[in-house]
């Protein structure tokens, strides 16, 4: 997968397009993601112990890879990811700008 937990991305594709977020959750056998306040669902819950009053909570769902690119930390717009060997290490960088992507 071009990206991976932590990463700034922007949806490019569906209801959510434009929005920014930073990813919480990868499921790569999946290929999705979890993308902070992209594809809010409601989800009907049951009263538990530590939700003991239970009803319509909203949360994040799942989104393929493929409707996300990261952000170039130059530039702020969406890029894609290429991959370099610097210092002896792969690192993934940005396309549009060269800066790394990885820290």
């Amino acid at each position: 997968m071009h990206v991976k937990k932590g990463d700034k991305v922007m949806v490019i594709t569906g209801k959510d397009k434009g929005k920014q977020g930073t990813i919480l959750e990868a499921y790569p056998k999946k290929e999705r993601v979890l993308v902070e306040g992209v594809n809010v669902v409601k989800k009907h819950a049951k009263p538990s112990q530590d939700n003991p009053q239970g009803g319509i909570l909203s949360q994040e769902a799942p989104i393929h890879v493929s409707n996300v690119m990261p952000i170039d930390p130059k530039s702020g717009e969406p890029t894609r990811v290429g991959h370099e060997v610097r210092d002896g290490k792969k690192v993934r960088i940005a396309k549009k700008s060269g800066e790394a992507l990885d820290k």
